[in-house]
């Protein structure tokens, strides 16, 4: 199942996609926008182009668990952006991503590639979003119960 995953942010997007088979993840790109209601339509698009069948959305929970204004934020933008493109979706906790991915980013520099804070800003956010899907695929991330 083509899976397509999103880390939400206010300016940023890292977007993430499966294989067809659904077992390996790829960052795919990052949206630059000045607010993430701009960004439904490019979604939407991306889904269609590339026969997306799940969306995996970030959950930004507070570290007890629970859930704070910018987590409702997300909840209502997935909302609106399953409206669009009629694909379920789920949510997985994304509580310490950024810094998991930033750790992955410090490990490919320490192996010699060169990575500038320009490019590092550009990969973060779709490589956390990969991580949160291939985390999801591997079946270490549940799915969220979330109302």
């Amino acid at each position: 199942m083509r899976t397509l995953a999103i880390d939400l942010g206010t300016r940023r997007i890292g977007l993430a996609l499966s294989d067809e088979g659904g077992r390996f993840a790829t960052p795919h790109s990052v949206l630059q926008v000045g607010s993430p209601d701009l960004a439904i339509d490019p979604i939407v698009q991306l889904i269609a182009r590339e026969g997306v069948q799940r969306l995996v959305v970030g959950l930004p929970l507070n570290m007890d668990g629970s859930l704070g204004a910018q987590a409702r934020s997300v909840i209502q933008w997935s909302r609106q952006l399953q409206k669009k493109s009629d694909v379920p979706f789920l949510f997985v906790d994304e509580r310490l991503s950024s810094f998991d991915a930033e750790q992955q980013i410090v490990e490919r520099k320490r192996k010699g590639e060169k990575i500038t804070r320009k490019s590092k800003r550009a990969q973060l956010d779709a490589i956390v979003a990969s991580t949160l899907l291939q985390e999801f695929l591997d079946g270490k991330l549940a799915p969220l119960d979330v109302k």
